[in-house]
């Protein structure tokens, strides 16, 4: 399965929902809701805010997970 790039994020704060491109060379830590502008960190034990608030996680995740499926 191919690796995908975009993510729907979440705010925890107001429900907000935008689909945003994820970097590949990097982990975002902070996103900023465009909504209600609540700066979004990752949860404990997440690498980035993909993982703690997005419907896919991050690249390297992604690889991480696709290596021990294979």
């Amino acid at each position: 399965m191919p690796i995908q790039l975009r993510s729907t994020l979440t705010c925890p704060a107001c429900g907000h929902a935008k689909v945003e491109t994820m970097p590949t060379d990097a982990c975002q830590w902070f996103y900023t809701c465009e909504a209600c502008q609540a700066v979004l960190a990752p949860l404990p034990g997440d690498c980035c805010v993909f993982c703690s608030y997005g419907d896919v996680p991050c690249p390297p995740i992604q690889q991480q997970r696709a290596g021990r499926a294979g």
